[in-house]
């Protein structure tokens, strides 16, 4: 069985973040916990996926989140109308859509930026997994 994924990322307002994604990408709630050792935290994610974002935000010490331009979360939609459904969706959740730092994506997708800076590109592509 291959090994899942978890995206940890420290936050200023869980509350807006979970929103936000979970509107913006259809996501769920998946788990979550509060003062587990000064941390409270939501992991999002889709039913029989094999990632999840946790957010989380330290009550004793706030992090400052620092992501750069580079930092992506790149979710790919083959379908051209899925694909434009998700962009309307993530503006619709309070994303800002900003230019790639790298044009690469701005190709075949679009990039998108919540208010601690996270990036998530939505790529209008096939995403191939196969080894040549």
């Amino acid at each position: 069985m291959p090994p899942h994924l978890r995206i940890a990322r420290p936050v200023t307002d869980l509350t807006r973040t979970k929103s936000m994604y979970c509107d913006g990408l259809g996501l769920r709630v998946i788990d979550r916990f509060e003062n587990h050792a000064g941390f409270d935290g939501v992991m999002l994610g889709l039913p029989g996926s094999a990632y999840h974002f946790e957010f989380t935000f330290c009550r004793t010490h706030p992090v400052v989140p620092a992501p750069t331009a580079e930092d992506l979360a790149v979710f790919y939609f083959p379908d051209h109308s899925e694909w434009q459904a998700a962009c309307a969706r993530m503006l619709a959740a309070g994303f800002r859509q900003v230019a790639s730092f790298n044009p690469y994506w701005d190709l075949r997708g679009k990039t998108f930026a919540d208010p601690d800076g996270y990036r998530v590109v939505l790529q209008n592509d096939e995403w191939n997994n196969a080894t040549t």
